[in-house]
């Protein structure tokens, strides 16, 4: 459990930090991660930043304390999704809530309550070992609970439909499959945690074997843990998607009906879930043009496509085929839009315009400045990853629109700045440094120090026209 007490004090650290520190950590990741740099944990930490940063959006409520103590062994198997979207395994963080009222009110309400009060009462007197203890006992009675009314539903309609009901979430009987295995299994699955490192940078070569054979090892005698051990592996993957190398590796083969057919078939339809979740996470970040370290999650996106098609023989015509084969025209739908608006914004922007239509002492809009050079930078990162997400064209056209724009227009800023009144000369000044910006996204930062200079050059040429 060390890795997950981990993962908790680093989620509590972020948390605590202000939005602008916060904002300031994802930018740094984002362009270490962009660059290639070897660190670890720079992707595990982004994720949490993410995640912090859509709660806090999104207003996500937050589930007691007591419940966050039930849900602790669960952590690992939590996933930041919409309820309805199935990971084979996992269970919606925004679906906890719902859970722990069924547990409350329709499982064992009298149990529950007696716990809450016990909890409060041990911890007030500071006896957290006594907390813990009545916590896991009734973790155990959950657990049996849940097993009990599951087998009941499983052979009866009726009841079926009310325990549907009752729990009340878009996948109720998989969530409480969920919850009952991973509770009952809990010893195990915190002893197969325990022989894992914090982050396994490569699944490959003997790792894979020793992860394959704890894996087993922890299922051996249940087998409804296998699913819940592979889950605990990949959590700690700095890749997710290399899970399915133990697909490859079971199967002798990459071919993939030869891997759907090995008992580690799962692992191809749960590295597609967690394909499609980043896309919907990607569709969400471009929305709410809030710069939620979206070039990061595109490197991300595009290295699980590229995975699955070089590692996976992946025939077309297949329904895993079909499904990544989705995944990628949705990507390169939705980026579409965003790609091919940045040429427009940007000349809107750097317009050169006669004095009449200037206003006195007016200036460029920092946040639009900010937000074409956010744009501007997505586009170049966007190049890089553009065969694999199906964009190389459309990326490659638009860049080229762009730099040749900015090689041309800024002549005419410079221009415009040489010969700038009092009334203008605020404003051209806030264009041509809306271009150095650009300039540096596209060119470097020679060339927009370059620009600067010229830029200061026509400034200075401006005051001594004036002097004179």
């Amino acid at each position: 459990m060390a890795g997950v007490e981990t993962i908790e004090r680093l989620r509590n650290y972020l948390r605590e930090l202000s939005p602008q520190a916060r904002s300031l950590l994802i930018g740094e990741f984002e362009r270490s991660l962009l660059r290639g740099d070897e660190a670890s944990g720079i992707d595990l930490v982004l994720q949490e930043l993410r995640r912090i940063v859509r709660d806090q959006r999104e207003n996500a409520p937050r589930i007691g304390h007591c419940a966050r103590l039930f849900f602790k062994p669960i952590e690992p198997y939590i996933v930041d999704d919409r309820a309805d979207h199935g990971h084979p395994g996992r269970v919606a963080r925004c679906s906890l809530e719902m859970l722990w009222t069924w547990l409350r009110r329709d499982l064992l309400p009298e149990q529950a309550k007696a716990l809450a009060d016990g909890i409060n009462e041990a911890l007030l007197a500071g006896d957290e070992p006594k907390a813990q203890h009545m916590m896991r006992a009734f973790q155990d009675k959950a657990a049996a609970a849940i097993g009990a009314v599951l087998a009941e539903s499983a052979n009866d309609d009726k009841i079926r439909r009310r325990v549907t009901a009752q729990i009340g979430t878009p996948r109720p009987i998989d969530d409480a499959t969920t919850l009952k295995c991973v509770l009952a299994g809990r010893r195990a699955l915190d002893m197969l945690a325990a022989h894992l490192p914090l982050r396994i940078s490569n699944l490959a070569g003997g790792e894979l074997d020793e992860y394959k054979a704890l894996i087993e090892k922890t299922s051996a005698r249940d087998g409804e843990l296998f699913l819940y051990a592979l889950l605990a592996v990949m959590n700690r993957l700095a890749a997710p998607w290399q899970i399915i190398r133990f697909g490859v590796r079971a199967a002798g083969s990459d071919t993939a009906a030869r891997v759907a057919e090995s008992h580690y078939g799962v692992t191809v339809t749960i590295a597609l879930a967690e394909l499609e979740r980043m896309v919907a996470e990607l569709r969400e970040d471009l929305r709410s043009g809030a710069g939620v370290a979206v070039g990061a999650l595109l490197k991300t996106i595009h290295d699980a496509a590229r995975g699955l098609r070089t590692e996976l023989d992946l025939p077309v015509d297949s329904t895993w085929g079909r499904a990544l084969a989705a995944q990628r025209a949705q990507i390169a739908e939705m980026l579409r839009a965003e790609i091919e608006s940045a040429p427009g914004r940007m000349r809107r922007l750097l317009r050169a315009r006669p004095s009449s239509e200037i206003r006195a002492n007016s200036a460029l809009d920092a946040d639009e400045v900010a937000e074409i050079e956010a744009l501007i930078g997505f586009v170049g990162n966007c190049r890089s990853f553009a065969s694999e997400l199906a964009i190389n064209e459309m990326t490659q056209r638009t860049f080229s629109e762009i730099q040749q724009y900015l090689d041309s227009g800024t002549r005419a800023l410079l221009d415009g700045l040489r010969h700038a009144g009092d009334i203008d000369r605020s404003f051209r000044q806030s264009q041509v440094d809306a271009a150095v910006r650009f300039c540096a996204k596209v060119f470097g930062a020679d060339y927009a120090a370059l620009l600067t200079k010229a830029a200061e050059v026509a400034g200075a040429a401006e005051r001594k026209a004036k002097a004179g």
